[in-house]
């Protein structure tokens, strides 16, 4: 593979993460790494949603007078 992780390159990651954090830590690891990503991607689709919303629906404060300012 040109620019890729190949099957022995992951075997050498896994084994280091084993040897380093140990059997009973990586699921806990990946648990967190998963809720981590969750609540980005979560994050991320409410900054896009509110930008679409702000963009669909100008503001109204820019569209109307000022109370106090009317012509006689």
């Amino acid at each position: 593979m040109f620019g890729g992780i190949g099957v022995q390159e992951l075997l050498l990651i896994f084994l280091v993460v084993l040897l380093l954090f140990g059997a009973k830590r990586i699921p806990d690891i990946a648990h967190g790494l998963g809720k981590g990503i969750r609540d980005f991607r979560r994050a991320m689709n409410e900054t896009k949603d509110e930008i679409n919303r702000a963009i669909e629906t100008p503001d109204k404060k820019d569209n109307q007078k000022p109370a106090g300012d009317s012509a006689p």
